[in-house]
C-alpha cells in the first residue's frame, strides 16, 4: 500500500498539487460513483446531531486484518446548517482495548471540489490515506472524510468540523470499537483542515478527548501561499479552487482581483478533478500563468479579511502539535512553515517540528509515518 500510494502521490506532482487519488475518467467524466444511490442526499435533510450517520456500507478491500466502510454523516457549514458529508472508515478487526480505540480524523490533500473528486467515491479508496497501515497495525481507527461537497477549499470552520464529525461517525459504528479519544492528522489541504479542527475541538466536540495535532505541508498563511504559487500551473489550480469557494461560499467577487480571462475560467477549473482530467486543467492553467491575477487578494477587500480569518494558527493551539515540512518543497516553501512553528513556540504551543531535507510536497506525509507512530504513542514534548 505504501508503494501504491508513493506512485499516486507521484502522479499528482506531475499533475501539480498534492493528492494521490486515482479513479475512471471518461470524456473528463467520472464513472459516477457519486451519483449512485449511496452519495444521495435525503431532501429535505432531517436535521440530526453533528457526526450522526445518514447511512452506511461496508468496503471490499480493505488492507488485511481491517474492516472498512463508506459513511454518510451530518456535519455543520460555518453558518450552523445541517449538511451531509461523506467518507471511509477504517477499523481493526481484532478485538477493542477498554474503553474504545482512539480515532484518528485523517484530512486529505488537494483532490478537487466537484462531488466526483471526493476519495471515498474513486477506484482506490484507500490509498489517499498517508500511513494507514502503520496506523491499523498500532491499534487505532481511521475516519477520512471528504469534506463537504459544497465549495468549501481552505475554508477553515466548515472543513475542520467536517474532519470532527467524521470521528464522530466512526464512533457511530458499533463494529468500528472507536473510544473518546481522537488524534488528528492531515497533509496539504489537509493541514488546514486538522490545524483549525485542533482550535475549534474543544468546543465544537467536547466529548472528544484531543490528544494531539499532526500536520504534513500544511497550508498555512493562505495570502502567502497563493502569493508564492500564483506563478505556475500548481498555483493557479489552487487559487481557482480558493477563488471559487471563496466567491460561492462569500460572495467575494472574483473581478476584484481577478482578469476577466482568469475570472472567466475558474468554474471550469474548479468542476475538475487532479487526477485524471490534468490535461484539461493545464490547458486552462498554462494561459492565464503570469496573466491571472489584477490585485494582491491580500490587500483587496474582502479577500484579506476571509483570507486571515481562514489562515490557521491565529492563537496558540491548545494540544500537543506535529508538523512535518519537506525541505525540498516548491509548493508549502519551508519557510512559510517555519514561521508558523516559530509562532507556535513563541505563543508557547508544544510543537514538535520535523524537517526532511530532501522531501518535496507529495511525499513528506509518507516519509515521515514512522516519526508520526512513536509520536502518537505519547503527545507532546517540544522541538521549540
Amino acid at each position: 500500500m505504501r508503494a501504491a500510494a508513493a506512485v499516486l502521490v507521484l502522479l499528482l506532482l506531475t499533475a501539480g498539487c498534492g493528492s494521490t487519488l486515482e479513479r475512471r475518467v471518461v470524456d473528463g467524466v467520472t464513472d459516477g460513483a457519486t451519483s449512485a444511490p449511496f452519495y444521495r442526499v435525503p431532501d429535505p435533510l432531517p436535521e440530526a446531531a453533528p457526526g450522526t450517520l445518514i447511512r452506511s456500507e461496508r468496503l471490499l478491500g480493505a488492507p488485511d486484518g481491517a474492516a472498512a466502510w463508506r459513511v454518510l454523516y451530518h456535519s455543520r457549514d460555518d453558518r450552523g446548517a445541517d449538511i451531509a458529508v461523506s467518507g471511509v472508515v477504517v477499523a481493526p478487526t481484532a478485538a477493542p482495548p477498554p474503553g474504545g480505540r482512539t480515532v484518528v480524523s485523517w484530512a486529505h490533500p488537494t483532490t478537487g471540489t466537484a462531488p466526483r473528486c471526493a476519495p471515498s467515491a474513486g477506484d482506490a479508496p484507500f490509498s489517499l490515506i498517508e500511513g494507514l497501515q502503520e496506523l491499523l497495525a498500532a491499534g487505532y481507527v481511521v475516519a477520512a472524510t471528504d469534506y463537504p461537497t459544497a465549495p468549501t477549499y481552505l475554508i477553515g470552520t466548515t472543513s475542520s468540523q467536517a474532519v470532527l464529525d467524521a470521528a464522530r461517525a466512526a464512533r457511530a459504528l458499533p463494529e468500528a470499537g472507536a473510544g473518546d479519544g481522537l488524534v488528528l492528522w492531515g497533509h496539504s489541504q489537509g493541514g488546514h483542515a486538522v490545524l483549525f479542527a485542533a482550535e475549534r475541538a474543544a468546543t465544537y466536540a467536547p466529548e472528544l478527548r484531543l490528544r494531539g495535532v499532526a500536520a504534513a505541508a500544511p497550508a498555512v498563511e493562505l495570502a502567502g501561499l497563493l502569493d508564492a504559487d500564483i506563478g505556475d500551473v500548481s498555483g493557479v489550480t489552487i487559487g481557482a479552487y480558493a477563488f471559487a469557494a471563496y466567491a460561492a461560499n462569500y460572495g467575494a467577487p472574483l473581478d476584484a482581483i481577478l482578469t476577466p480571462e482568469a475570472a472567466a475560467a475558474i468554474p471550469q477549473m474548479a468542476a475538475l478533478c487532479l487526477i485524471g482530467q490534468n490535461d484539461r486543467l493545464h490547458a486552462l492553467a498554462g494561459p492565464l500563468v503570469g496573466h491571472d491575477l489584477r490585485a494582491d487578494p491580500a490587500t483587496v477587500e474582502p479577500w484579506a479579511s476571509l483570507l486571515r480569518e481562514n489562515t490557521p494558527g491565529r492563537d496558540r493551539i491548545p494540544v500537543p502539535v506535529f508538523v512535518a515540512q519537506g525541505g525540498a518543497d516548491t509548493l508549502v516553501r519551508p519557510d512559510t512553515t517555519a514561521r508558523f512553528v516559530a509562532a507556535q513556540c513563541a505563543a508557547g504551543a508544544e510543537v514538535t517540528s520535523v524537517v526532511v531535507p530532501g522531501a518535496d510536497h507529495g511525499f513528506i506525509a509518507l516519509d515521515v509515518v514512522p516519526q508520526l507512530i512513536r509520536w502518537l504513542a505519547a503527545p507532546g514534548g517540544s522541538t521549540c
